[in-house]
C-alpha cells in the first residue's frame, strides 16, 4: 500500500456546506417472524459540492439501501429513522408529490441494472424525453426528443439519432448503462447517485462508463456518491470513501489516506484480499475468512468480531462508534476500539491479516509431456434464422472461429476477452465431446470425434467443470454430501464408497466434514463455490475447466477461493483452463493467457510475457482498462479506451476483426491501414508470444500517442 505523502493526486477541496446530509440513518424491514431485519444502522456522511465519494462493502452491508432510502424508493414498510437533508431541506416525511420534484431533477440515480429501470415497452429516446418534460412543463415534445439526442451523443452512444429510436432490449449492456447515465443527467442535478453502475459490465465498457461519468459530472457540476464493491474504481475516482459493514458505516475519510493507512481491521482484510495487477501472481491473496453476521440477529459488540483477527473480549461487550483516532487527520475516522493502536504502529497493518506464505517467484516450468487437452482450429457457427412458418437462414453466429490452444500438466490456461468474444462457447465445446463442426478436440491423447462411448465415459470423468453461478449448478433439494458424489453414482461407484469419500471432498475444500447433511441453501456463496470445487474434484480429474469461478463473489470471498484454487493444483497436479475477465485474477493465477475477440485468439504465450509486454491492442486496451487497487498508481495511469461496445458476432467485418475498435488502425497510414481491411491477421510469434496483428510490431504507438495526449 502506498504512504499517504506520496498520493499524487491532490482531493479536491470541500468548501461551503454539504449539498447531502446523512445524519444517523436507520432502515429496519420487519419480518413476518418477528425478527427485524437492520439493513442500516444508523450511518451518518456529507456531501459536498463537486465531490466524489465511493461507498464500498461486502454485499448485504447496507449500501443500496441507504441510497434508496435517499431517494425515497424503499417500500412503505421499511422504517425509516434519522434525517435526510438535501440543500438543508429535510427529505425524510416528504409525500411523494413533492420528493418527485426533486427526485430525477436535483436528485439522480443510476440503477445497477439498467435493464429492469429502464421500460421495455418504450424507446430510450421517449424515455428521456419523458424525464425532461416531467419536470419542465413548458418544454415540448420536439424539443425534448432533441435534447434527448444530443445527451445520447454526451455518453458515447453512437447514431444517435437513430439510437433514440430504439427499445433497450436493443442496446447492449455498456450501451444501456449509458443511456442510463443520460437521463440522470437531463435536468443538471446536482447530485448522482450511481449504485454499482459497472458490476456486471466488461473491463473496457467499465472504463468506458466511469469516464462518461467523469464527464456527466464535469458537465453539469453534480457531486457523485458511486457505490460499488470494486476498490480499484474507488482508488480511480473517489475523492473519499467510506466502508460499510453489517448496515454501519465503520471507516471514513479522504482516499488516499485511508488506502495507505487504513484503521479498521476489515478495511485492512478488504485492501490486502484484492487481486493486484502489479502484484498478481507473486504474492498470496489475503481471505477474510467467515461471513458477515445476519442482520435479524446482530451479535452483542463489534460485528465484525467474529472474524477479526486482533479481536479482545472488549470488542464483543460494546459496538464502537465512528470517531478519529489520528490528530494529524481528523477527518479520517473509524469504528475500532483497537484502530489508535493500529495507527500509532503497536499493531502493524500487514500482521493483522498476514499474508500467506508467497508463491515462488519463478515461472512454472513448461514440460514436455503430452498436452491433457489439445484444441485445433476449433469452429462452433450457429445459423441465425427468421420465421416461424418458413424459416430461413438469415445469417451466421461465429461464436467460435477457429481457436486452437494447448494445455500441459500443471499448468494454468486463462481464457480472457469481453463477454460475446466465444470463451464459454469455446469450454461447452471441449466438455460436449462430440465431434466439432470443424477443428480437432484431443483429450488426453484421444481426439473425441473417434472415441467409443467407453473412451468419452473415461474422460468425462478426467474432465470436470465448475460454473460461475454454484446454485445454477446444484440440485438445491439434495444435501450436499449427494450433491458432491453425483458425479461418482453416474460413473457407477457403490454408495459406501461415495459416502467414504464425502468427508475427504470437504475436508480438501475446507468445509466442515460435518456439514454434508446440509443443503445447499445453509451455505453462503463462497461455501457453495467450494462445493461446487469438491463436486468437480470427486471423480480425480486430471483437467479442471473453471468459468468464471470468482466473478459472483465478494473480493474478500475471492481471495479464499483463489488460494484453494492454488492449493489444490499444487496438491493434486491438476491443469486448469480457467475462463474471466478479471485480469488480475487471471493474472494471479494462469501461467499461460490467451486472449479472445469475436471468436479467435489474438494473443496468447505465457502470462508474463503476455502482461508485461502486450503486442496486440486490444490486449494493451484490456489491461489498461483493469483498475488497480492503489490511487497513487491509478490516478496516475493512461487508459486506452476502445470504441463502442464489441460487434455482434453476426456481423461481416471483412480483414482484421479488430479494426473497427482499434486504437492503433486510425494512426497507420492509407497504405497500412488497406493491409488491415483487406487480409485477416493469423497469429504468428513474436518473442515468445503468438499475436495476430499485421502491425504487432508497431504496438507502441498506442501507448506513445495516448500518453502525449494525457500530457
Amino acid at each position: 500500500m502506498t504512504e499517504p505523502a506520496t498520493f499524487a493526486t491532490a482531493t479536491r477541496e470541500r468548501t461551503g456546506t454539504p449539498l447531502l446530509s446523512v445524519r444517523d440513518l436507520s432502515v429496519t424491514f420487519p419480518q413476518r417472524d418477528g425478527d427485524a431485519v437492520q439493513a442500516v444502522r444508523g450511518i451518518s456522511y456529507d456531501v459536498y459540492p463537486g465531490e466524489f465519494l465511493g461507498i464500498v462493502g461486502e454485499s448485504g452491508s447496507g449500501k443500496s439501501v441507504s441510497s434508496l432510502a435517499i431517494m425515497g424508493l424503499l417500500p412503505s414498510t421499511a422504517e425509516i429513522t434519522g434525517s435526510i437533508e438535501f440543500e438543508g431541506r429535510p427529505l425524510i416525511g416528504l409525500d411523494d408529490n413533492k420528493l418527485s420534484r426533486i427526485r430525477g431533477k436535483e436528485l439522480a440515480m443510476v440503477f445497477q441494472d439498467p435493464l429492469s429501470a429502464l421500460t421495455p415497452v418504450y424507446t430510450v429516446g421517449d424515455q428521456i424525453s419523458e424525464a425532461l418534460r416531467l419536470h419542465d412543463s413548458k418544454l415540448s415534445m420536439q424539443a425534448a426528443a432533441a435534447r434527448a439526442v444530443e445527451l445520447l451523443k454526451v455518453v458515447g452512444i453512437p447514431d444517435a439519432e437513430r439510437r433514440a429510436r430504439a427499445f433497450p432490449h436493443e442496446y447492449s449492456g455498456g450501451m444501456r448503462q449509458r443511456a442510463m447515465i443520460a437521463m440522470a443527467i437531463a435536468n443538471d442535478p446536482k447530485v448522482i447517485i450511481a449504485d454499482e453502475p459497472t458490476t456486471a459490465l466488461d473491463v473496457t465498457i467499465q472504463a468506458q462508463i466511469l469516464e462518461v461519468l467523469e464527464t456527466a459530472k464535469d458537465i453539469t457540476g453534480a457531486s457523485v456518491v458511486l457505490i460499488t464493491h470494486d476498490l480499484g474504481v474507488v482508488a480511480g475516482h473517489a475523492d473519499r470513501v467510506g466502508v460499510m459493514y453489517a448496515g454501519k458505516m465503520v471507516e471514513l475519510g479522504a482516499t488516499g489516506e485511508v488506502f495507505a493507512a487504513p484503521q479498521m481491521p476489515y478495511t485492512i482484510g478488504l485492501l490486502r484480499s484484492v487481486p493486484n495487477m502489479l502484484t498478481a501472481g507473486t504474492q498470496r491473496l489475503v481471505p477474510l475468512e467467515g461471513r458477515p453476521p445476519s442482520l435479524a440477529n446482530l451479535p452483542k459488540g463489534c460485528p465484525f468480531a467474529a472474524r477479526c483477527p486482533i479481536a479482545v473480549d472488549a470488542c464483543r461487550e460494546v459496538e464502537p462508534s465512528l470517531v478519529a483516532h489520528d490528530p494529524a487527520s481528523p477527518t479520517h475516522v473509524s469504528a475500532c476500539i483497537r484502530a489508535g493502536e493500529i495507527v500509532d504502529g503497536e499493531l502493524v497493518r500487514a500482521e493483522v491479516f498476514p499474508r500467506p506464505e508467497p508463491l515462488p517467484a519463478e515461472e512454472r516450468a513448461e514440460t514436455d509431456q503430452q498436452p491433457v487437452l489439445e484444441v485445433s482450429d476449433l469452429t462452433r457457427h450457429f445459423p441465425l434464422m427468421r420465421g416461424s412458418v418458413f424459416p430461413r437462414r438469415v445469417g451466421t453466429v461465429r461464436a467460435v472461429d477457429g481457436v486452437s490452444f494447448t494445455l500441459r500438466p500443471g499448468r494454468t490456461l486463462g481464457l480472457v476477452g469481453e463477454s460475446g468474444c466465444g470463451k464459454t462457447t469455446t469450454i461447452l465445446e471441449v466438455m460436449e465431446m462430440t465431434a466439432p463442426q470443424s477443428g480437432s478436440i484431443r483429450i488426453e491423447g484421444v481426439d473425441v470425434s473417434e472415441a467409443s462411448k467407453k473412451e468419452i465415459k473415461n474422460l468425462r470423468r478426467d474432465v470436470q467443470i465448475v460454473f460461475q453461478d454454484p446454485m445454477g449448478a446444484i440440485d438445491p433439494r439434495l444435501p450436499v454430501g449427494e450433491v458432491i458424489t453425483e458425479p461418482l453414482r453416474v460413473q457407477g461407484v457403490s454408495k459406501s464408497e461415495r459416502d467414504e469419500r464425502v468427508a475427504e471432498l470437504l475436508d480438501l475444500v475446507g468445509l466442515d466434514p460435518a456439514m454434508a447433511d446440509r443443503y445447499p441453501h445453509e451455505f453462503s456463496g463462497g461455501q457453495r463455490q467450494r462445493i461446487g470445487i469438491a463436486r468437480a474434484l470427486s471423480t480425480n480429474p486430471a483437467v479442471l475447466i473453471l468459468d468464471e469461478p470468482v466473478s459472483a463473489l465478494d473480493v474478500s470471498i475471492q481471495a479464499g477461493v483463489i488460494n484453494l484454487l492454488e492449493d489444490l493444483r499444487e496438491r493434486l497436479g491438476l491443469s486448469y483452463l480457467f475462463v474471466a475477465h478479471d485480469l488480475a485474477v487471471v493474472r494471479q493465477i494462469a501461467d499461460d493467457v490467451a486472449v479472445m475477440y469475436l471468436g479467435v485468439i489474438v494473443e496468447q504465450g505465457p502470462a508474463a510475457e503476455v502482461f508485461n509486454n502486450p503486442r496486440h491492442p486490444y490486449t494493451k486496451a484490456l489491461i489498461s482498462a483493469a483498475p488497480i487497487p492503489d490511487p497513487a498508481i491509478e490516478r496516475g495511469r493512461t487508459r486506452i479506451l476502445l470504441n463502442g461496445d464489441l460487434p455482434s458476432p453476426t456481423q461481416e467485418i471483412s480483414g482484421c476483426r479488430f479494426r473497427t475498435r482499434c486504437p492503433l488502425y486510425a494512426l497507420l497510414d492509407e497504405s497500412a491501414q488497406e493491409l488491415c481491411r483487406a487480409s485477416d491477421p493469423q497469429l504468428t510469434p513474436h518473442g515468445r508470444s503468438k499475436v495476430a496483428c499485421h502491425h504487432a510490431d508497431r504496438s507502441e504507438l498506442v501507448s506513445d500517442t495516448v500518453l502525449a495526449a494525457a500530457s
